[in-house]
């Protein structure tokens, strides 16, 4: 069991230095098919180079070749996707499944529109609506009278909150790449995980903005990616929804 937990969590790291080279050719409309390249100096690199975390603890955070420092965000992404590929798998009960699968897919999802908004504010369409058509058709096949009535309503429901947001302010609280978001949380989450993600995610936004503020980091007119805590609400309503309403319950007495 643990050999197995070791082999996802190595693979997760591969698939996480997949995720950055996806990130950086989204962002600059290069083919995936080209060979990596330091951003800073353009020289190719090897294979030596391209070792998930390790090249970069062994390089001490540098490029081989011209010696400016490598960004944080390669191996915190592929450090992070090993360990949500683990804890994927640990919550499936150690089972490879078609769901095990699904799930890694979405993490992975998740993962690229984490970072992409943070460095770029914007939550990119070639990521999501192949995120929403493929969670569509797992429902579709995998539970169609739960599709029908619980995740379509869910994301409608979530959806129109955002729309309702973005019309409101004219576009100056959330973007409408939220509202899509919001839509695939819905779609994928269901009732009621969809309120507990985004609960958490207006409530961890909210506590960031403050700290921004106070900070002098951000102005109140300043704009903050909401992508992310969108990402962070839906892995806490993957991982410990039913716990938390089941808890919710409790204390109402139910």
């Amino acid at each position: 069991m643990w050999l197995l937990m070791i082999f996802i969590f190595i693979f997760g790291l591969i698939v996480g230095s997949f995720l950055n080279c996806l990130i950086y050719r989204l962002e600059t409309g290069q083919r995936m098919t080209k060979r990596s390249f330091c951003p800073h100096c353009k020289h190719k690199l090897s294979w030596q180079d391209l070792i998930p975390l390790l090249s970069f603890l062994l390089l001490k955070g540098k490029c081989r070749y011209c010696k400016k420092r490598i960004s944080l965000q390669y191996p915190l992404v592929e450090a992070g996707t090993g360990i949500l590929f683990s804890a994927i798998f640990w919550r499936f009960n150690f089972n490879l499944s078609l769901d095990f699968a699904f799930w890694i897919f979405i993490s992975c999802v998740l993962v690229l529109i984490f970072v992409y908004d943070i460095k770029h504010y914007i939550i990119p369409d070639k990521v999501i609506y192949p995120a929403i058509a493929f969670t569509f058709l797992y429902k579709l096949f995998s539970n169609f009278h739960f599709l029908i009535y619980n995740s379509l309503l869910s994301a409608l429901f979530a959806f129109l909150f955002f729309l309702t947001i973005i019309l409101v302010s004219r576009g100056k609280w959330m973007g409408f790449g939220d509202a899509k978001m919001a839509f695939f949380m819905g779609l994928l989450l269901g009732f009621p995980k969809i309120l507990i993600s985004l609960f958490f995610a207006f409530f961890i936004g909210g506590i960031i903005g403050i700290i921004l503020l106070l900070s002098k980091k951000k102005k109140l007119k300043s704009e903050v990616p909401f992508g992310p805590f969108l990402t962070v609400g839906t892995f806490i309503a993957m991982f410990f929804g039913e716990n938390l309403l089941n808890c919710y319950l409790k204390f109402l007495g139910y």
